[in-house]
């Protein structure tokens, strides 16, 4: 059985809703202090806030580029990671171009990701792939070009997709990456026992607004 600290650690606590308020980031952030996870996880408008709050803490912020269908341009999306990283991001989750990659454009999808890792400058960037909406050769497909850009990660969903994370889904990516390569579950991971089954397929971070809720029940 996993030990508390250690899971915690491979918790993203997150609050990416669009009416997410100061007071909601406020409480995002002591929760995170409180019981010790990896990151909190908010938007773009509020990272400079979290940041702030965050600041003499061990606990990192992490935001999202491309929020939440990926449709932007490289460059838009480089210009949001420069944006993030001056507002005091640590870690990146960038939306995949899944037009771009449904339509078979594979440089496209590869220099959507690339730019989005050269602006980040050695920051931690995860590749959400929204693989609820990609069929099981798309997802292979995602995973190598991610890693051939150069990503950390690739995290399975933004959350608010047509499905979350799926212990099929952690055990496929994890197929299709190198080991130096983690995975980022993310989407409907509300319990222990959900966090844990993704932990055992592979994956090495999990995505949740239920953060609290697993702590209390590992503890």
């Amino acid at each position: 059985m996993i030990d508390t600290q250690e899971l915690a650690q491979k918790i993203d606590h997150t609050n990416v809703a669009r009416d997410a308020t100061t007071l909601d980031i406020e409480k995002l952030c002591r929760e995170a202090q409180e019981y010790g996870f990896r990151n909190v996880c908010v938007t773009p408008t509020q990272t400079a806030l979290a940041s702030k709050l965050l600041k003499n803490s061990s606990v990192g912020v992490c935001t999202v580029i491309g929020f939440p269908f990926g449709v932007q341009t490289p460059d838009s999306k480089a210009f949001e990671v420069e944006d993030a990283i001056k507002n005091g991001a640590d870690e990146l989750d960038m939306v995949l171009n899944l037009g771009a990659l449904h339509s078979g454009d594979e440089n496209l999808v590869y220099h959507d990701i690339r730019k989005v890792v050269v602006a980040a400058g050695g920051k931690t960037v995860k590749v959400i792939l929204e693989t609820g909406l990609l069929k099981r050769e798309e997802k292979a497909r995602a995973c190598h070009i991610a890693e051939k850009a150069g990503a950390h990660f690739v995290k399975t969903s933004t959350g608010i997709g047509t499905s979350g994370a799926t212990v099929e889904d952690v055990k496929l990516m994890k197929e299709n990456i190198k080991p130096q390569m983690e995975i980022k579950a993310a989407g409907g991971i509300r319990d222990l026992e959900t966090a844990l089954s993704m932990i055992d397929a592979g994956a090495t971070r999990l995505g949740t607004s239920s953060g609290t809720q697993i702590m209390k029940e590992i503890s």
